[in-house]
């Protein structure tokens, strides 16, 4: 049985039409004049503290601990800035009504967020959607540059919340990239991939999760969390 739910954010719980990308390019100008040189930068399913060295490196701006500090305290200013000035980001399908089929259960599942944002912008993020308020623990950048590693960060964090450490089988994983499927592997969890955030169906199924949906929608939360003998299939 499931006693912890993990969630990603970009692409799982909310999109912001790259409002995220965009304040990382407004405070590597802002506090470092550049400009150009993120044309081989991949932004999806990594951790915020390793785009920011892949950054510094193609730049060439030194990775230390004031120049770190720098990049996100204006990273954060313009993430803020750029939600409430752009109203066209959204809830992914299904995340209101999985969140509260999950609480709704009889022994519903601690709620997480597992995810390679920095806290504080996974708070903004969130908060600007009406979500933040959902999640009782979190793994996040500023935990690890190493995804995997975040996953274990909040595996701990489950356990120390509920009293007794988990099994893998006893934590859900549910992301959008296959990234999200690694880390889930890393610590031996279920993991439900969905298409919301522009990876293939192909492409996840290749990483074999335990589930493979295009949407939300198509869960159910008793199923998924091991409190249901149904036997379907959820798209994968």
């Amino acid at each position: 049985m499931v006693r912890l739910a993990l969630f990603d954010i970009d692409g799982t719980l909310i999109r912001t039409k790259g409002v995220g990308v965009q304040a990382f390019y407004r405070a590597m100008a802002s506090e470092f004049g550049v400009v150009d040189g993120y044309g081989k930068i991949r932004f999806g399913g990594r951790t915020d503290t390793s785009l920011v060295r892949e950054l510094f490196g193609f730049c060439g701006v030194e990775h230390c601990p004031e120049h770190v500090r720098r990049f996100f305290d204006t990273y954060v200013f313009w993430l803020d800035h750029l939600l409430t000035e752009n109203r066209s980001g959204t809830v992914c399908p299904g995340v209101w009504r999985l969140l509260d089929a999950l609480a709704a259960l009889p022994e519903p599942p601690k709620i997480g967020l597992l995810t390679g944002n920095i806290r504080l912008g996974a708070e903004i993020k969130l908060r600007h959607f009406g979500l933040w308020d959902r999640f009782e623990i979190g793994g996040f950048g500023d935990d690890h540059e190493d995804r995997n590693q975040i996953a274990v960060v909040v595996r701990e964090r489950g356990g120390q919340a509920i009293g007794r450490p988990l099994s893998g089988e006893e934590i859900l994983v549910v992301g959008d990239t296959a990234h999200d499927v690694a880390c889930g592997r890393a610590i031996e969890a279920r993991v439900l991939a969905v298409t919301t955030g522009g990876a293939t169906a192909a492409e996840l199924e290749s990483c074999s999760p335990d589930w493979l949906v295009s949407s939300l929608d198509e869960v159910n939360a008793a199923e998924i969390c091991g409190l249901s003998t149904r036997s379907t299939s959820l798209g994968g």
